[in-house]
């Protein structure tokens, strides 16, 4: 190995590591958080309903509770995408509550990972629903 190969080596990142979008695409639509938080909602109602009877309906059971904790994760990543990346500060004139807001969402979607609590996803889905009316009406 020469020199150079080994300065390089030396260097060279040894994990790539991925963005949203390496260039200011412009490209940000919140519909991925919202079916996101639909889809947490969704699976705690199904969880109300299981019996823990039978190994099918654990079974059943623990699938949910898995698909719940990553959409809740999910909705959190996809809001943080958009705040971090989209929002400008000329937009705080016009929600001045924005911040707040994304952090109720991220509470919210901690909350739902941590329990089973149906109105806990049903206000995270009301949330995200806020904050994509918020979205949407910076674009007009």
């Amino acid at each position: 190995m020469n020199f150079t190969s080994k300065i390089v080596s030396l260097i060279k990142p040894r994990v790539d590591a991925h963005a949203h979008c390496d260039v200011p695409c412009g490209i940000y639509d919140p519909k991925d958080a919202q079916l996101a938080a639909e889809t947490v909602e969704k699976m705690m109602t199904l969880m109300d309903g299981v019996d823990a009877g039978s190994k099918e309906t654990r079974n059943s059971f623990i699938r949910y509770v898995a698909a719940k904790e990553v959409h809740a994760e999910k909705v959190k990543h996809e809001v943080r995408i958009i705040w971090g990346d989209y929002f400008k500060p000329e937009h705080l004139d016009k929600f001045p509550d924005l911040h707040t807001k994304v952090w109720q969402i991220m509470k919210t979607a901690s909350a739902c990972r941590q329990g089973a609590d149906v109105a806990d996803a049903a206000n995270l889905r009301q949330q995200v629903d806020e904050f994509a009316d918020m979205f949407w009406a910076t674009k007009s």
